[in-house]
């Protein structure tokens, strides 16, 4: 695939996802879950050589695609900037992100807390019933701050690195890492291949992420400084190798606190704290969806680079 029109590409992809965000109906990535879930069904077995298998064959059919749409569009720019595009509109969610974030400062803002509650759930996978405003709130900029790594700068480097095998490969991954990824009983050892892959692709876009977001610290009020000290000192506590990165370069940048105790499926885990700043109150919402977006504009700004370099 060419490196300019791939390049333009991922650019008017980053730009339908802000301005239209994601498809409304029928979206590829919805579809590939239905798919996955199915193949569960079907291959689910408790050891993680199954997991292995189901995994890479998933993957592998998701890149795979990705290659044939590359071979269908070569020396074709036009094709070749609209495959990209659209590939790239389906695997971000910086936009969808954003949005659900504003909902949830909004109802919290209004004292509709059983509705934040809920709303969050499209965002964390802990239990939420039980959630304080604080904690609702808290919850939403760890997500804002996690997504913001996992559903725009991992996918846009990954689309400059490896092209659209790249984009949909990523994506395929970060899915079934949603679904299956899980230290619970039934995907301990089946979702652990999952859980590794998702680790490791992850791994140099989130050290980005928090690079960017020290980069962008003053934009909310901090420093970059500071962010990066709260990477060194207190990232290594939460037990993700990147969501701590991203995590506590946010922390530092807001100068607040996140992690602490969140349960899971009623088992409580520890997520080491953040930062030592403030605890999270609902007006830290809107600063930290401003972070997310400054980040993300960033990486577009560097795959476009890197994409372009390597025609």
């Amino acid at each position: 695939m060419a490196g300019g029109p791939a390049a333009a590409g991922l650019a008017l992809g980053y730009l339908a996802d802000r301005l239209l965000g994601d498809p409304h109906r029928g979206h590829p990535v919805a579809a590939f879950g239905t798919a996955a879930a199915w193949l569960e069904t079907r291959c689910y077995a408790d050891r993680r050589t199954a997991g292995l298998i189901y995994t890479g064959s998933l993957v592998g059919a998701a890149a795979a695609l990705g290659a044939a749409l590359e071979r269908v569009s070569a020396n074709r720019p036009g094709a070749t900037i609209m495959t990209t595009a659209i590939a790239t509109w389906t695997v971000l969610g910086g936009s969808s992100l954003s949005g659900e974030g504003a909902t949830i400062a909004n109802q919290l803002a209004d004292g509709k807390l059983p509705a934040a509650r809920e709303q969050v759930r499209n965002l964390v996978g802990r239990d939420t019933a039980e959630l304080s405003t604080e904690e609702v709130a808290r919850a939403t900029v760890e997500s804002l701050a996690e997504n913001a790594s996992d559903a725009v700068v991992a996918p846009l480097l990954w689309g400059a690195l490896a092209g659209l095998p790249g984009l949909l490969g990523y994506r395929a991954v970060n899915t079934l890492d949603a679904m299956i990824g899980h230290r619970t009983a039934r995907y301990r050892r089946f979702g652990w291949s999952a859980a590794r892959l998702d680790d490791l692709l992850n791994w140099a876009p989130a050290r980005l992420t928090a690079l960017a977001a020290a980069a962008w610290a003053p934009l909310v009020g901090g420093t970059a400084g500071k962010a990066i000290r709260v990477v060194r000192r207190d990232a290594g506590q939460h037990p993700s190798p990147n969501a701590g990165v991203v995590e506590a370069a946010f922390a530092g940048a807001l100068g607040v606190r996140l992690g602490g105790c969140n349960i899971y499926h009623g088992t409580v885990e520890d997520r080491g704290i953040l930062g030592d700043g403030r605890p999270v109150q609902v007006a830290d919402i809107a600063p930290a969806r401003r972070l997310a977006c400054a980040v993300s504009l960033s990486a577009l700004i560097m795959a476009v680079v890197l994409r372009g370099w390597r025609s």
